[in-house]
């Protein structure tokens, strides 16, 4: 399983790169590095610096060792068998079921855990969702979400710059439907690189469901949990924060009521994840 999640990253990206590649043969090679620098700037700067602007917007606070012992007990052991540096532990201050792992290599990693989650879950429970973020952090998602946000932006920006082109340097050519079809193409094209780059989020999380499980060896704890999260934060979505950071959650945590978040969502149906984890043999 993890196998295939791996190559299905890499393939979603390389439809992404074709995409891009497509979409900047329209625009010259001029236009496309500039855009490439562009894009490229913005997300190096996110890279770096996301994890620190998401703790802040969540009111996380760093947990102190002799608070929360067993959290932090926890989280060292399942550093050790993934093999990386212990990360640092921060707790959110609100009764939503959530978790979430950002930094943007293991030696920076953070683990951020709701008050809420700490309460509610049993210990095999906590440990399969700390064995998934952590999971995160070891198969370098952050990195891997980060050039596909990249690629998509580019598309976005170079799609912006045809379909202006077409509409307003339009006159240019005599032939009307070659415009026409440069609009289309500019609004389909990052229609498609969200798409895929939903595809790519989906896919990471199957992949840190199927490593985290791996970790502790066991899938059912983690499918227990999901479905816990996935009941209360249904009832109780969390009340600030901003939805354009739900793809860093275990779950989503905002309202999901609506079609086209459902539609949209970066994570795949909890039925479909906690199916696969029940399945897991080891």
């Amino acid at each position: 399983m993890a196998v295939i999640n791996q190559i299905k990253t890499v393939f979603l990206l390389g439809i992404l790169t074709a995409v891009l590649l497509f979409v900047g043969s329209f625009f010259g090679p001029t236009g496309l590095t500039i855009a490439i620098i562009f894009v490229a700037a913005m997300n190096i700067v996110t890279y770096f610096f996301s994890h620190k602007i998401v703790l802040v917007m969540y009111r996380a606070k760093e947990a102190k060792k002799s608070d929360y012992p067993k959290l932090h007990k926890l989280v060292e052991d399942l550093a050790r068998k993934a093999n990386i540096p212990k990360p640092k532990v921060y707790t959110i201050p609100t009764e939503n079921l959530n978790a979430f792992a950002t930094g943007n290599n293991p030696k920076n990693g953070v683990v951020a855990c709701t008050e809420g989650i700490l309460k509610l879950l049993d210990y095999k429970e906590l440990e399969g969702v700390l064995a998934h973020e952590i999971s995160h952090i070891k198969n370098r998602d952050i990195l891997i979400t980060t050039i596909a946000a990249t690629i998509g932006g580019i598309i976005s920006y170079i799609a912006m710059i045809v379909r202006f082109g077409a509409i307003f340097g339009g006159n240019r050519d005599r032939n009307s439907g070659n415009i026409l079809v440069l609009i289309a193409l500019s609004i389909l094209a990052p229609l498609a690189a969200v798409i895929i780059q939903l595809a790519i989020s989906r896919t990471r999380e199957y992949q840190a469901d199927a490593s985290g499980a791996s970790l502790i060896r066991d899938g059912k704890p983690l499918a227990t949990a999901l479905e816990k999260l996935h009941s209360h934060n249904k009832a109780h979505p969390i009340r600030f924060g901003n939805p354009a950071t739900s793809s860093l959650f275990i779950v989503n945590p905002f309202d999901t009521r609506s079609f086209f978040i459902t539609l949209f969502s970066t994570h795949p149906p909890y039925t479909k994840r906690t199916e696969r984890l029940r399945a897991m043999k080891f």
